[in-house]
């Protein structure tokens, strides 16, 4: 996670699944001691949250499958001005962790955003998800309202993506020409020569460069390719318009003009939601917030406004 600080505190998630929650912006000035680097490979430390934080409006944010917590470090970073910015590494991912036995179904990952806010004193949030973590909020906020203020949902379809989207991903992860020799050919292979790219897209290989560590023989994701899919599974052969529907809190739809989510779906997704909004960014794909970070804040920020101090 590069950059100015972020302090980590461990958050135990559903079946006691450790995970990395980071928290961006000045610790509590009574325990200086909590600040930490926030690199890969610096020493963990953590800390509960403290009473200075109880009257500070909580926001926590989710990243997409394969993703980490840093890659919402600039959105955090403004955000923590005036809020309370924790990004999650959710399970699998990052730094929590990865136990070969642990579920990786979608109760998992709601239930493990439910725990990060209950034990972050974050409640009530907004929460803020691309991807995957934009659908584990809204099933979140469906199933806790008491929890939920508002929810920004960037890049995700609610509808079914079926059987032949699963096989195309087992397909992809077995194209990647892991290991790679060095960071600088993981943002080539990503960034240029990746079958899925369709021009050569920089921010897709910075994106894909933060998710790799290094091993004896080169680079190597921090995550595990059987668990993604095995995440994935969990939802891509069901629609998830019913739980939009049931989704109480104010709701913003926002969607790059290249990305994943099309702009007819992305309305529908508004007029279901019972207090849906929709924002779009331009000359941004399915990473938007990563691609575009100003346009994204742009988009986002009058919402959050409303949301966080109304």
């Amino acid at each position: 996670m590069p950059g100015p600080m972020a302090r980590r505190i461990d958050v135990t998630g559903t079946g006691g699944v450790r995970l990395a929650a980071w928290e961006f912006g000045d610790p509590p000035k009574s325990d200086p001691a909590k600040l930490v680097p926030a690199q890969p490979g610096s020493p963990d430390q953590s800390g509960p949250p403290t009473a200075d934080h109880e009257r500070t409006p909580g926001v926590l944010l989710l990243h997409g499958l394969m993703g980490r917590a840093s890659h919402w470090a600039s959105t955090a970073r403004w955000l923590s001005e005036r809020h309370r910015a924790v990004a999650l590494d959710q399970r699998g991912h990052g730094r929590s962790d990865k136990p070969p036995q642990a579920a990786f179904t979608r109760e998992a990952y709601v239930e493990d955003a439910e725990a990060a806010l209950e034990q972050l004193g974050l409640a009530p949030a907004v929460l803020i998800g691309h991807a995957m973590g934009a659908l584990t909020a809204w099933q979140l906020a469906a199933k806790r309202p008491d929890l939920v203020r508002g929810l920004i949902i960037c890049d995700m379809r609610a509808s079914a993506l079926g059987a032949a989207s699963q096989r195309e991903w087992a397909d992809w992860f077995k194209a990647w020409p892991v290991p790679f020799a060095t960071l600088a050919d993981v943002r080539k292979w990503f960034g240029e020569d990746d079958p899925w790219v369709e021009r050569p897209n920089p921010a897709r290989g910075e994106f894909y460069a933060e998710v790799m560590a290094e091993s004896p023989d080169g680079w190597r994701p921090v995550f595990e390719p059987d668990q993604m899919l095995k995440s994935r599974e969990t939802w891509v052969y069901d629609a998830h318009w019913e739980e939009l529907a049931q989704v109480q809190c104010p709701a913003l739809v926002v969607r790059g003009l290249d990305g994943e989510l099309g702009r007819a779906e992305a309305q529908e997704m508004v007029r279901v939601l019972p207090r849906g909004e929709y924002a779009e960014v331009a000359d941004a794909g399915h990473l938007v917030h990563y691609d575009q970070p100003e346009a994204w804040r742009g988009a986002i920020e009058p919402f959050l406004d409303a949301c966080l101090t109304g």
